[in-house]
């Protein structure tokens, strides 16, 4: 049994799309992974509209079991905040028309799911993706890594892997790494 789901990476300019399946025992394999572009010189509007279009497209043709979003966050830049936003906006909207399942996940949690390591650089992100989907080189540019990385961390959180499926398995050591993380942020400290 295999679970398939689509990670976006929100841009205005650039948003990432990659779908993987994830089987019983935690492998990643690639499906598709693209990049919509929307030109930064259009009316916002077009640019939307071209985003929605490309995202539909794309849920449409891999049909989805569920479906990762990274995380609008806090930047200085309320402009590609306001843009992102937007975007993740589309991305939900074609999941609720779909009844698709939907998680948003943080950058940090993102790399810590593959890397192993929250504070991991694009680099990094782009030559783990290529590493757990048995890929000759990162996908390019960043946006297409970072859409996969978002869905192999949703895959692989805990109940992202489908029913029936093994929670232990041969885990790599950036699963391992990651479980170790979510059981001791579970875990009650004494004293606190």
């Amino acid at each position: 049994m295999t679970l398939r789901v689509l990670g976006i990476d929100p841009g205005l300019t650039r948003c990432g799309v990659g779908v993987v399946e994830v089987d019983a025992q935690r492998r990643a394999t690639l499906v598709g992974v693209h990049v919509i572009r929307s030109a930064s010189d259009a009316p916002l509007e077009s640019r939307l509209l071209t985003i929605a279009r490309g995202i539909e497209g794309y849920v449409d043709e891999y049909a989805p079991e569920a479906m990762a979003i990274e995380r609008v966050f806090a930047q200085n830049n309320v402009r590609t905040v306001m843009g992102t936003a937007q975007v993740s906006g589309l991305a939900l909207r074609a999941a609720a028309e779909r009844d698709i399942p939907v998680a948003l996940h943080t950058p940090s949690e993102v790399k810590a799911a593959v890397t192993g390591y929250g504070s991991a650089d694009k680099q990094q992100v782009g030559a783990m993706v290529a590493r757990l989907l048995g890929l000759a080189e990162a996908p390019k540019p960043a946006d297409a890594a970072d859409a996969l990385a978002i869905a192999i961390c949703h895959a692989w959180r805990r109940g992202g892997v489908p029913a029936g499926a093994s929670s232990s398995g041969s885990l790599t050591p950036a699963q391992k790494a990651w479980r170790d993380a979510e059981k001791s942020a579970r875990t009650p400290r004494l004293g606190a």
